[in-house]
This record gives C-alpha cells, structure tokens and sequence, in this order.
C-alpha cells in the first residue's frame, strides 16, 4: 500500500490529466480533508513532490480564501535538458538528481529502462567518499551521462520531411 504522500501525490497529477491544463487551483484543507490529515502533510507533499526540479511552480495563499496553485513548467524537450544541465551546477544531492530524472521520466524525455540506470549510477552507494566531494562527483557523472544519452539520441533522431 502506498504511503499518504504518495497518495496525495497520485492525487493532484489525476487531478492534472482531467483537467487538461498546465495550472490547477486546489483548497489546501480541503484536500487535507479529503485525505484526513493535516494541511501541513499538504506542504511537505508540494515542496518535495511538486518543485521546480520536478517541473512545477508553487504559489500558496493562506487565509480566508486560500489556495494552492500548481503549475506544470512547459518547456520542450531540448529546452528541458539543457535547464536540467544547467541546474545540476557544480554539485548535486542525491535527492535533487533524482528529481530531475523523475523529470525526464515523466515527460517521456527518457524510457524508464534509462531512469532506472540513472538513478542507479547516482546513488550515494556508488561513492564511498565525504560530501561536498561526492556531490561534486556526482554532479559531474550525471552532466556526462546526460549530455552522452540526449548527444546519443539527437544524433539519432530521424529528419521530418517537409
């Protein structure tokens, strides 16, 4: 059985597909509600399942008449790699790396056989060494692997006729 968050989070990505837009507006207690927990189960979904790195905007309004508007970031697939390239930066977690690969999965920019070795090869297991160094390490294995995969693909991509 999946966990609450992972509940939540199946939830509001239904609640994406039926509404067919990139922007959905949602009650954060009611949808506390409806789960039967309280709102801040809500927020620690939203901040680690619904980020930037994850391909979402955020904005909270408290109060009275309060919402939550999340956004999908629309961006087209050579545009989405080159952002994930330049957010990996110097250094990346484990976690952040993840993100971004759950990204590409779920744009469909990556098969789920290629997200799976990804998130195999930056797992901290893989490096028995102190932090910062095996973020930066890590950061610098997964910048090579993606730029080698999508160089890999582009290069194999076949040309439309006019």
């Amino acid at each position: 059985m999946a966990n609450l968050s992972d509940q939540i989070e199946k939830f509001i990505k239904q609640l994406f597909k039926e509404v067919d837009e990139n922007v959905l507006e949602i009650q954060r207690n009611e949808l506390a509600g409806y789960f039967n927990c309280a709102p801040s189960q809500i927020n620690y979904v939203l901040a680690t399942r619904f980020s930037v790195e994850r391909g979402y905007y955020v904005e909270s309004r408290r109060g009275g008449g309060g919402f939550i508007r999340i956004a999908k970031i629309a961006v087209d697939e050579d545009t989405l790699v080159k952002k994930i390239l330049e957010g990996i930066g110097d250094s990346i977690s484990q976690s952040c790396a993840q993100d971004f690969i759950e990204r590409l999965s779920e744009n469909k920019v990556i098969s789920n056989s290629e997200a799976v070795l990804l998130k195999a090869a930056v797992d901290k297991s893989n490096f028995n060494i102190e932090v910062p160094y095996r973020d930066i390490i890590r950061a610098r294995l997964f910048k090579n692997m993606l730029s080698a995969l999508f160089h890999y693909k582009s290069s194999n991509r076949v040309p439309q006729k006019d």
